[in-house]
């Protein structure tokens, strides 16, 4: 059964892959969540099947009984449901928002909102590019004053606006 489940897990991975490589965003998203869904049986799987009893401590005892379920796989893939259904729900949402601003889901077309290298492209940019590096060009926030054995310091001089408004 378990050799079985192993190549199901893997059969779902290998689709998975090939949803998430194809040139649609909303197919990314469906192969996301199945492999999430491929991770879960994997780790059911790693942890071995068996219709052993519940792994349940009797009264007075202080440890379970020979023979039991590992419960460890089990609350590993409860909580990588909890998260993966969390990825899927973030990732569907950013997908919707940026269909709704770009009005496509092919990846490539979405690439406009990125600059070419070395290309500016709105006002902030340009200021950016002009800044002067010049370390002495701009105060420090804070200087040592002229006593050195009171150790106090100077309050902070205003720093000039870089950009526009000030």
């Amino acid at each position: 059964m378990e050799a079985l489940l192993a190549v199901v897990s893997g059969g779902i991975f290998a689709s998975a892959i090939y949803l998430m490589l194809s040139r649609s965003l909303l197919r990314f998203v469906f192969g996301l969540g199945l492999m999430t869904n491929a991770v879960n049986l994997l780790i059911f799987t790693v942890g071995r099947l068996s219709r052993a009893a519940p792994p349940l401590i009797p009264a007075g005892e202080t440890v379970p009984e020979p023979g039991v379920a590992n419960a460890l796989p089990q609350a590993l893939v409860l909580t990588a449901i909890v998260i993966g259904f969390g990825l899927l729900a973030f990732t569907a949402v950013l997908v919707y928002r940026a269909y709704e601003e770009m009005d496509t889901m092919d990846p490539d077309a979405i690439r406009v909102a990125e600059p070419l290298s070395g290309e500016a492209t709105t006002p902030d940019d340009e200021a950016i590019k002009n800044l002067n590096t010049d370390p002495d060009a701009y105060p420090t926030d804070a200087r040592p004053t002229e006593n050195k054995a009171e150790n106090k310091y100077e309050q902070p001089t205003p720093v000039r606006a870089v950009r526009g408004n000030a």
